[in-house]
């Protein structure tokens, strides 16, 4: 079994979660209008592969995922975009 420290960011808009190459281990999603989550192998923007992509409903409970294994590897870093209203905290290393 592989071990790292894991770490976190919180966001209250689409942006940056990590810089560099790292492993999603999950998240937890305060939900505020209904939309798609999109994360994407990208430390800039929300453009290339999307290696997650979580729908949510307006005004919902709190969404919290653990990722099995060891994860969803991100090459290139972490962008999420959010829908309005929507934060998130994404737990990765």
């Amino acid at each position: 079994m592989m071990q790292s420290d894991v770490k976190a960011a919180h966001l209250n808009a689409s942006g940056v979660v990590f810089a560099g190459r790292v492993r999603v281990r999950g998240y937890q999603i305060a939900p505020g209008s209904a939309g798609q989550i999109n994360f994407y192998d990208n430390a800039t923007t929300n453009s290339g592969n999307i290696n997650l992509s979580v729908d949510t409903t307006a005004n919902t409970a709190i969404i919290s995922t653990n990722i099995p294994g060891e994860g969803i590897l991100f090459q290139n870093g972490v962008y999420v975009t959010l829908p309005a209203s929507t934060t998130i905290t994404v737990f990765y290393g």
